[in-house]
């Protein structure tokens, strides 16, 4: 029985995420919460939120054993990107995109 979360629209640019989520993946609950904990990035406390969530989802459902949930699929996608405009030199503008992520954790018993 699985169980979902998704964080939508989180300002942080999808590249710096994927590296957290990337060292979480196929590992146990327990073991993905301990490597967020003293993950250093930004989005590991975004990436255990939403793992958080979907940890609560699963304990809901009285039929799924919490103590043998695994993240089964963790993804982020791109969400919009912000255009901001940033001055340089002889009046001219350059643009920034200020990029968005779609954040989702899917759980499932071993």
């Amino acid at each position: 029985m699985e169980a979902k979360a998704t964080a939508k629209y989180i300002r942080i640019s999808p590249q710096k995420a994927r590296l957290v989520v990337d060292l979480i993946r196929g590992k146990k609950v327990d073991d993905a919460r301990e490597i967020l904990n003293y993950s250093r990035k930004r989005s590991g406390q975004i990436v255990g939120k939403v793992l958080k969530s979907a940890f609560a989802n699963a304990v809901q459902n009285p039929n799924i054993d919490e103590k043998i949930l695994f993240v089964k699929e963790i993804f982020v996608d791109q969400g919009p990107s912000m255009k901001r405009w940033r001055a340089r030199a002889q009046g001219r503008a350059a643009s920034i995109k200020k990029r968005m992520s779609h954040i989702t954790v899917i759980l499932d018993e071993k």
